[in-house]
């Protein structure tokens, strides 16, 4: 759970000489958003791991680009430092972005948070989708943007609304209620306005939290730009479905994939499976599907077959993977929350979305081969399903794995191994953990 803990940051990566972008634009700027806790990182692991369960609630505060507010009449404990809790701080003031008048501004857009996902708009001002995830989209407007932990998206913002007042910047939880938590702010700075001069009206509603039509629809509206399509293959050698379930082991809640908890080997996966360590995890792979015809997703499951394994997705080498992520109810009644799914050393092709069972007869005929973006980040919206497809062509171990912290530290992953054999020799800086001990010295 490190980024939670402030490890994340953003690395643009420019055009190589002599490419230039399908758009224009006049200033580039990074947008980082993010959800932050008062308890620490440990605190909260160890509360996922107690027995009795204790979840780690929705965060205190939202904020763009390091900066939001929190309401310091709902603390129980008051700190003994002053400066801690203190509106008058300049460190409090909020985000700003200064534009000047009638100029277009490109804000890349990232969401680290660790649970939540997110709306984002700017008072008054409409925001052209442009890019996602590193690759061009046909372009399309929006008034809110949905972003989900580890999205990135460019959108493209002009700077075109009266420049005598200035606007409202906002993000706000979408997806799970969370009534105590403020809404991130920020200020959309008319140039040349004072940059602390707060804009005359209230922020903008935000979208229902519990309103999945909208989220779905800039799902369905992200194509590959024209001109800068990546053809998916036409057929897929394998087909892997991921069933998200919640469940009880031992004891403990997990969140499972195939009622199979995901758990970490002491010895990385990479050493393991170059040097042929095959005691250090699991040999046995993990199921490729579910009793989709009679597992009723709408429902609270017993599933009273979860295990918990350390097991990897063996993958041929240069094959073509698809993956169905399917959605469930969760050990709560009418509760299925949406999980970012996020693919290491892959970026993938979005073939579809869907609401409800995925039909493995049937869906697969709706796939878009035609024009579907590829990203490496994507959500599986309440009880439905997405379609992905990817080739294995990245030697190495690869975890697969839901980007909200506490969830993948609950068991929601799994790791791909392909091309192991391709890989080179490992460096002895990598050695260390587990039985990696002295396998090389320098």
């Amino acid at each position: 759970m490190q980024r939670e803990a402030g490890l994340y940051g953003s690395i643009i990566v420019g055009l190589p000489d002599g490419k230039s972008e399908p758009f224009t634009y006049d200033y580039d700027r990074n947008i980082i958003l993010n959800d932050w806790y008062h308890k620490s990182t440990y605190e909260q692991a160890a509360g996922l791991s107690a027995i009795p369960f204790q979840w780690v609630g929705e965060p205190q505060s939202l904020l763009i680009h390091g900066r939001g507010k929190f309401n310091c009449s709902t603390l129980t404990t008051p700190s003994l430092d002053a400066g801690i809790c203190n509106a008058t701080n300049p460190d409090c003031e909020p985000f700003r972005l200064i534009a000047v008048p009638g100029k277009t501004y490109r804000l890349r857009i990232s969401s680290l948070t660790a649970l939540s996902a997110l709306s984002f708009q700017i008072e008054g001002h409409n925001m052209t989708v442009v890019e996602a995830d590193g690759h061009y989209v046909e372009p399309f407007v929006v008034q809110n943007l949905f972003l989900y932990s580890g999205e990135t998206y460019s959108v493209l913002v002009k700077a075109d609304q009266d420049p005598t007042r200035n606007y409202w910047i906002t993000s706000n939880i979408v997806g799970r209620s969370a009534p105590n938590t403020p809404p991130g702010l920020g200020v959309f700075v008319y140039y040349p306005n004072h940059p602390r001069r707060s804009p005359p009206t209230t922020p903008p509603p935000p979208p229902l939290w519990n309103n999945t039509d909208p989220r779905l629809a800039q799902s369905h509206a992200i194509k590959a730009r024209q001109g800068y399509i990546h053809t998916p293959p036409s057929r897929s050698d394998r087909v892997i479905v991921f069933l998200n379930t919640q469940n009880t082991i031992n004891g403990n809640v997990r969140w499972s994939v195939n009622n199979v908890s995901f758990a970490l080997p002491h010895t990385p996966y990479l050493i393991a499976l170059k040097e042929n360590l095959t005691h250090v995890f699991d040999q046995t792979p993990p199921p490729d599907g579910y009793d989709f015809q009679n597992y009723d997703i709408r429902i609270v499951q017993e599933n009273r077959n979860a295990t918990s394994s350390n097991g990897v997705y063996r993958l041929n080498f240069n094959s073509t993977v698809d993956i169905i992520l399917q959605n469930a109810n969760s050990m709560s009644l009418g509760t299925s929350e949406t999980h970012p799914w996020h693919l290491h050393g892959h970026d993938f092709w979005v073939l579809g979305y869907g609401e409800g069972k995925f039909d493995i007869f049937n869906d697969p005929k709706k796939y878009n081969l035609v024009n579907p973006i590829m990203k490496n980040t994507v959500p599986v919206h309440p009880y439905g399903w997405t379609a992905l497809r990817f080739r294995a062509d990245n030697p190495g171990a690869w975890a697969f794995h839901c980007h909200i912290e506490s969830h993948f530290y609950m068991g929601m992953g799994v790791v791909f191994a392909e091309g192991i054999d391709k890989v080179g020799k490992l460096p002895s800086s990598v050695m260390g953990c587990g039985e990696t001990q002295g396998l090389y010295r320098p």
